[in-house]
């Protein structure tokens, strides 16, 4: 599928509360009182005909599909509300890897960014707030994810994979991906004030 045929797709969806969504297309939020973090992106993906899986090559081949949830501040005024997790790390993979033949490039390089609003940690309700396009073609922001990449790949080939910190990179940063603090996979996430970059929130 195209990104304009996805994009044509969930217009309809703005403004609508994802949870009956859930139910409609059989994607569990609640079981056995865990929550299914993932589930709004599981709803979309429904949405769009494309089945769950965890590959690590972008979702609709030429593009990638996220949904970020977005919060009111005491102002009403909503801004991201959290890390966007991009893509785990491999480290044999990024030692050998230049930027623009890693996963990171492959994930970022086109994307549809899904913004919805988060209420509560019960998620009753979601409303899917907007749909931004996002391409890694500004020279600026695809200079300072590279060189947020090359970091990383420096300091797992010099210092060891152990020692990557979220406290890294300006744009995307290496931190721990998994359950319980004692997790030893990471991931490279985009940090909220690039993921408000990238849904144009200002």
């Amino acid at each position: 599928m195209e990104r304009n045929e996805a994009i044509g797709r969930l217009q309809p969806l703005i403004g609508k509360d994802l949870v009956p969504l859930a139910a409609d297309y059989g994607v569990t939020i609640w079981k056995d009182g865990k929550k299914n973090k993932g589930w709004a992106g599981h709803v979309v993906e429904r949405h769009l005909g494309l089945p769950i899986n965890s590959s690590r090559a972008p979702n609709f081949g030429s593009w990638e599909l996220k949904v970020v949830p977005l919060k009111y501040l005491t102002s009403g005024k909503l801004t991201v509300k959290e890390t966007m997790a991009i893509t785990m790390i491999d480290p044999v993979e990024v030692k050998h890897k230049e930027f623009e033949d890693s996963h990171l490039f492959t994930k970022l390089r086109k994307m549809l960014v899904i913004a919805r609003v988060f209420e509560s940690q019960e998620d009753v309700h979601s409303v899917l707030h907007a749909i931004s396009e996002f391409d890694l073609d500004n020279p600026d922001i695809r200079r300072q994810v590279k060189a947020d990449y090359d970091l990383v790949r420096k300091v797992i080939c010099v210092e060891g994979f152990s020692e990557l910190s979220g406290k890294m990179g300006v744009l995307v940063q290496p931190r721990t991906k998994g359950p319980g603090h004692g997790s030893t996979s990471r991931a490279f996430y985009a940090r909220a004030p690039f993921v408000k970059k990238m849904l144009g929130i200002v």
